[in-house]
């Protein structure tokens, strides 16, 4: 006879585990037999992240201008006040990435997006600031049958210029493009998953596989989580930050119209208000991208494919052994394909 005061019992114990687990940011493995969700898979993959922090100059905010946060850090989404805002008090730097997943039969794409108010310089010559600054990079999961699939190749952005890694053991190597180094992979304190792991620069926060970029006195370790932690300061080794996704209702991607946040299809708006320039090379306005509008012009995929068309840019970057659909089983990005292409065409040249 089953005891369901037990069965009960169990159960309770199990949910009360769970939330537990969820609160401290630990995320447990989905059963084998369970179809992962497209914000666990997020999870899985996301990058343990080394960011570089410098804190001379005022345009520093004394480290926090290093700080990844998100785009309405400041309780808004207006694009243009975000250099101000930095600077003021009672604005959230806790830590943010954003996400995005798209899907065909044979593999899973997983962009990620770091911001930060801030891109910066701390010397008069050659360098110019902005406001916004938006990096980040592709992961390529090949569907192997297996819970959370295999990584076979990631894509950084550092700026205007794009970075290939494969990690070690994968079956994927050089296409048009050559590998440009090993994407290593940590363990994080959070959960039991071994992690990429990316690093960006200070001031500028090009993005590239660990080590290629790397901490440099100062600097900050993101892990990856469900919570959203702000750093102590700027030298802090372990900072969880939350994942949010770009497709959510009101999220990034539903805002891409929105001219307060964004000048044009995948760019952000930003101006040369407050100190932003001085003392410097100079101010450049609207000169960040969303990953829609990332781009590596010297590169065949078009403006803003790393993250719309991804399986286009990984059969560009990369020889694939076996098989590579083209076709999209999930991909909110397609509902704007004329639009974006049509942008691509037209859209002046931004440097990131």
């Amino acid at each position: 006879m089953l005891n369901r005061s037990r069965i009960a019992g169990r159960s309770l114990v199990a949910a009360t585990l769970a939330a537990t687990l969820a609160t401290i940011g630990f995320t447990a493995p989905a059963p084998a037999s369970a179809a992962v969700s497209r914000a666990e898979l997020a999870l899985r993959w996301a990058p343990i992240h080394y960011q570089d922090v410098d804190a001379t100059g005022s345009h520093a905010l004394g480290g926090r201008s290093d700080y990844i946060t998100k785009v309405d850090f400041d309780g808004d989404l207006n694009g243009r006040n975000n250099w101000d805002r930095a600077g003021q008090a009672g604005v959230s730097f806790a830590a943010h990435g954003y996400y995005s997943v798209v899907e065909t039969t044979t593999h899973w794409y997983i962009t990620y997006l770091f911001f930060h108010p801030r891109d910066w310089t701390d010397h008069p010559f050659f360098e110019t600031e902005h406001e916004n600054d938006g990096e980040g990079v592709l992961f390529a999961i090949e569907r192997d049958g297996s819970t959370y699939g295999v990584l076979r190749s990631a894509v950084t952005v550092a700026h205007s210029s794009f970075y290939s890694y494969t990690p070690a053991g994968s079956t994927w190597s050089g296409g048009r493009e050559n590998v440009d180094g090993t994407l290593q992979l940590q363990s994080s304190p959070h959960d039991s998953f071994q992690h990429p792991v990316t690093a960006q620069e200070a001031q500028g926060h090009g993005l590239k596989a660990y080590p290629q970029y790397n901490i440099n006195g100062d600097g900050i370790v993101y892990y990856p989580s469900t919570v959203a932690e702000t750093p102590s300061d700027g030298n802090d080794r372990d900072v969880r930050y939350q994942l949010v996704d770009m497709f959510a209702a009101g999220g990034l991607w539903a805002q891409r119209a929105n001219a307060s946040l964004f000048a044009n299809l995948g760019t952000f708006a930003g101006d040369t208000s407050d100190n932003c320039g001085s003392g410097t090379f100079g101010c450049s306005t609207n000169s960040a991208n969303a990953p829609w509008g990332w781009d590596d012009g010297d590169d065949l995929p078009g403006r803003g494919q790393i993250a719309t068309d991804p399986a286009k840019l990984s059969v560009e970057y990369f020889t694939v052994p076996g098989s590579l659909s083209r076709a999209y089983t999930y991909n909110p990005y397609a509902s704007e394909a004329a639009a974006l292409a049509a942008a691509a065409k037209t859209a002046p040249a931004v440097v990131d």
